[in-house]
Formats: C-alpha cells, structure tokens, sequence
C-alpha cells in the first residue's frame, strides 16, 4: 500500500498497445468534433451513430423492456441515449453521464444585415463566456437553421468545405491602436463590435441602390435557400471558427480544436453507452445551454430527464422517486487544466494536469463554494474504487485558485433531483478560447472512467 498521493502521467504509463489506442481513439473523436460544431450538429451525429448502433426512436408512451436501445432527440438540440439492463430499476437506479454539447460562439442578432462603406455585415450577439478580443481576426463559418414562411426549414453550413468563403471580423491595426491598446482586455473590443463581414460585391446596374452590397447579398441569399431577411427573425445562426481539429506537437500528443468544452466529454460518454455490457441501465445525456444557465426546454434545468427517468421507472412498475434516489452520475465536463504560463491564477497541489488522466472535481462554484453539487464522501469513494479497479487514471483538482474566479456545471441540476453527482472530465487549456488544447490520453481516460461507470 502506498502511502503517499502521486499523480500519474498517462503517457509515462502506457504501454505499445494502449498508446496505439489512445491515438485510434482521438481519430474518431477528431470526426465528431468537426461534425458538431453545434448542440444540433453534435446530436445530429450521435443520433446516425445511435442508429448504426442498434438504437431506436423513443417514445414517452412505450414500455421499455430489457435490453432495449432508445435514443431521444430533444428539439434537435439535445439528445437522450437509453440502454436498459437486467437489474431492477428500482433498486439499482440508473446509471447517467451527462454532458453538453454547446459551446461559447457568436450568435446572430434577429435583425442582423446591414451595409456601410461597401462592405455588408452581419451583426452578433455573443453566447457564454468569451474573451471579445479573440473573435476578430480569423476565418468564420456559419451554422444553423432558418425557418422559411409555411414552416420550411433551411439548413445552412458555409465555411468548413475548403472550397467555402469564410466570414470575417476586423480589428484595428497596431498603428493606429494606441487608444485602444490602452483599454483593459475586457474593454478593448466592444460587443457590438463584432460584425462579420459577409459581402463586398455591389448588385451591377443599381447605382442609385444605398445598399447595393446588402441588396447583392439578400439576392445569393434568396437563389440558394429561398431567404428574405425578415427570416432571419426565426433562425437559429451562430458564427463559429473555421476549420478542422488539429493534431499539435511533433508527436501529436494533443489537439487543438473549437468545442473541446465539452464534446470531449460527450464522445467518450457516447463511445460508452455503445460499447458497455452493463447489467445496469445507462442512460447518457448530451445536453444544450449549458453555458447559459441549462435553461429552457433543452437545458438540464427543463423536466425532461425527470420525464425520461419517469418513463423508465413506469415501464418495469418502479417508483420513480426510488429509482432517482438510487440513481448514479457522472456530470461529464471539462476543468482547467494547470497552466505554466499562467501559474499564479492556479493552486498546485489541487489544480489538474495535462495528460495525468480523467479528472474529478468534487466540487466546482465560485470562492466560497458558492453555486454547485458537492459530491459526499461515499459517492467520491465509490468512483474511486471504480476507477481504480478498472484501470483508469485519475486525478482531482479545482477550477483555479479559490478567490480569482469559478465556474460551474450542470452537477448541480442533477444533484437538485436527488441524485448523487460528481464532475469527471478532461483537464483544458485555453479554455472559452476559439481553439482549445486538450491531451489524446485524458479524452481516453474519460472514455475508460465511463465505461467503468456503466459496467
């Protein structure tokens, strides 16, 4: 027995055939992540892979039976995976990861399109929490949907196939910055700032035509999808970083990408419910606002996991009270990884580190624990026995030190409906940033804490 805490490094640990696959594994998390750029593109893929995997449309009124595969499409924007085992339900609760699939981005504003000095632009609204200054200066691609009149839906992706335009926000050069340099980080660059640039070419033969660019524009618009600009006061359209996932290092140990926070907790937690055999049933949750609140009918604070537990619970005669009290979950998201460059905004000895494996925040808040699940004691020794029985490694840690900020997840709204939760996920760097770091070995460590979670 070791009597001393010594934290682990995945990579120093593994050995040829588990290397192998911590390196397979990031290739098929890579393809997710460049094809969920939003909580509709990320339940749109895992439902085709639901189905490739056997599962089957749910409905509140069925009667689910063992060993039973469903998945649940919430609004497009959040998704339910149910796999029912042979325990008692009752008894043995259910075995739940959740984690979200929104990520800060630049949403647009209902009435966006406007035209100055030949240029035409796309006002926004920004989405959670981001450094503004990080949003200019870089390639754009454009996602969502719009309803057209008669309830015609348009779905619009431009700016990821490489032979897309990209959209673009301008900042202003270092000559004539010095005002603007001056300012705080917070200040430099205004909300209403950040317009995209969409189109520069006026429509021939309007001279007289004060929005002759704008004009031009509205005329692609309306050829390609049928769109008039009142539509866009009944679309869902975000600006998102161009791009693909990208390997870093001349060893390819990490990757940086747009929407680690938290599709990297949502892959290994749907990689799992596919590939367990688990007595238990599971049920894996991709859930859509959380870096909003978790409001509204798709954010974890709606009833809709109650109606599902409840759904479950009725199916085999269980109350569904008992079933949530003896319930066990995983709140898969994302903590801040330690940073050397940035080492004051840490505390050493409880912060998490790159490539040291699945971690596991007990609790997360703000200061003095303020706004969070704090997961007690049996269920902390619980997942630990787990996960150490299963191979996995993992470390704890908070997200920085205590009085320079915080943070929280959706823990809390899960432990609100009597569930005992805890946050297991993926140390970041450069989290909320445009393009985010995290370590092939962590996001394989997280797949193995979940699998050892649903078994």
């Amino acid at each position: 027995m070791e009597l001393k805490y010594t934290r682990k490094n995945v990579y120093k640990e593994a050995d040829g055939k588990e290397l192998e696959s911590i390196y397979e594994f990031s290739e098929g998390y890579k393809k997710f992540l460049d094809s969920s750029k939003t909580e509709r593109g990320a339940s749109e893929t895992a439902r085709k892979l639901a189905e490739e995997n056997g599962f089957k449309p749910f409905s509140f009124s069925e009667k689910l039976k063992h060993g039973d595969k469903r998945y649940f499409v919430n609004r497009g924007k959040n998704i339910f995976l149910i796999k029912v085992g042979k325990e008692d339900v009752e008894k043995d609760g259910i075995r739940i990861m959740v984690a979200h699939v929104d990520s800060p981005r630049l949403d647009l504003k209902p009435n966006p399109m406007y035209e100055e000095a030949g240029l035409c632009y796309l006002k926004t609204h920004y989405y959670g929490g981001i450094k503004k200054y990080q949003w200019t200066a870089m390639p754009l691609a454009l996602h969502g949907v719009v309803m057209l009149r008669g309830g015609e839906k348009k779905e619009i992706c431009v700016g990821e196939d490489e032979n897309d335009p990209v959209f673009y926000i301008t900042d202003l050069l270092p000559h004539l910055a010095a005002e603007q340099s001056a300012k705080t980080m917070s200040k430099a660059i205004d909300g209403e700032n950040l317009n995209a640039v969409i189109g520069g070419l006026p429509e021939v033969g309007d001279e007289d035509e004060k929005e002759c660019v704008k004009s031009a524009v509205l005329k692609l618009l309306n050829k390609k999808y049928g769109i008039t600009e009142v539509d866009f006061q009944c679309s869902e359209l975000c600006f998102v970083p161009a791009g693909k996932a990208r390997d870093v290092g001349f060893d390819g140990a990490l990757i940086a990408s747009y929407g680690h926070d938290d599709k990297v907790c949502a892959y290994p937690e749907m990689k799992a419910i596919f590939d367990c055999d688990s007595p238990h049933t599971v049920l894996a949750v991709f859930a859509d606002k959380e870096e909003v609140g978790s409001d509204g009918t798709t954010g974890m604070q709606s009833k809709v996991i109650s109606d599902v537990i409840e759904t479950i619970a009725n199916s085999f005669g269980a109350n569904p009270i008992e079933v949530r009290y003896n319930s066990k979950c995983i709140s898969a998201d994302v903590t801040a990884g330690y940073d050397p460059t940035y080492s004051s905004a840490f505390e050493k000895r409880n912060s998490t580190y790159i490539s040291c494996g699945a971690a596991v925040s007990k609790y997360t808040g703000a200061r003095g624990k303020s706004s969070t699940n704090d997961a007690p004691a049996e269920f902390m020794g619980f997942i630990r026995d787990i996960f150490d029985d299963n191979g996995v490694i993992w470390q704890t840690g908070e997200l920085g030190a205590i009085d320079i900020g915080g943070g929280g997840t959706v823990a809390k709204y899960i432990g609100n409906l009597g569930i005992d939760t805890v946050d297991v996920g993926v140390p970041v760097l450069s989290m909320h940033a445009p393009y985010e770091l995290i370590s092939k070995a962590d996001v394989y460590m997280l797949y193995k804490a979940c699998l050892a979670f649903c078994k």
